[in-house]
């Protein structure tokens, strides 16, 4: 009676947790996108591969504790921890200098990005203030690029802690070879384009 006990705690330590946008895809989406592209392999079908999201923290010149609030902000939104990314090249019209700390960035894979997509989808879009989709902003090799005006739309975002709004970029790579199959996996996903007027 132990030994079987014992398996049977095994077990359920090995089932791993699913996020439920991973486990949609695989049911919903999937069947999709091969139907719709006339293809069988479950490969040729585009998949989301990781999200990367940025924050730019201009004020990190003048003090740079604007660069630590920002980190913890994109943290406390993506459950990870962010990278501080810094100049590449020296600009002197904006007073950049090479190696100087001017944003925040997170890159998510796997379940972390089904559950922070999840989330972006059904918690902070419907955050935004008189949102009527995103448009449809591809960049030819079937990824998604957005922005966002500020970061409050987030509800991990406590505004007392964060006193300054700050823009963010979500980048969205997927596996698609061209724009329309990475927009017909977005759609199939349920993300809330702009509806295009006829």
């Amino acid at each position: 009676m132990t030994e079987k006990k014992e398996t049977a705690k095994k077990e359920v330590k090995t089932q791993a947790y699913e996020p439920r946008l991973r486990s949609y895809y695989k049911t919903k989406v999937l069947p999709a996108l091969l139907k719709e592209m006339k293809v069988k392999s479950p490969m040729a079908a585009p998949k989301i591969e990781k999200i990367v999201v940025n924050i730019g923290v201009a004020d990190a010149k003048e003090d740079i504790k604007f660069l630590d609030i920002a980190r913890e902000d994109l943290t406390a939104i993506t459950g990870q921890l962010a990278q501080i990314r810094r100049a590449k090249k020296s600009i002197s019209n904006f007073k950049l200098r090479e190696g100087m700390p001017i944003g925040v960035r997170v890159t998510l894979r796997g379940a972390i990005m089904y559950e922070f997509m999840d989330r972006f989808i059904n918690i902070v879009c419907p955050r935004i203030r008189d949102f009527q989709g995103f448009n449809r902003g591809f960049d030819g090799r079937g990824n998604l690029n957005i922005g966002l005006k500020e970061h409050y739309v987030f509800p991990e975002i406590d505004v007392e802690k964060s006193p300054k709004a700050h823009g963010m970029n979500i980048t969205f790579v997927t596996t698609a070879k061209n724009d329309k199959d990475g927009q017909m996996l977005m759609d199939f996903m349920g993300f809330p384009f702009r509806k295009r007027s006829n």
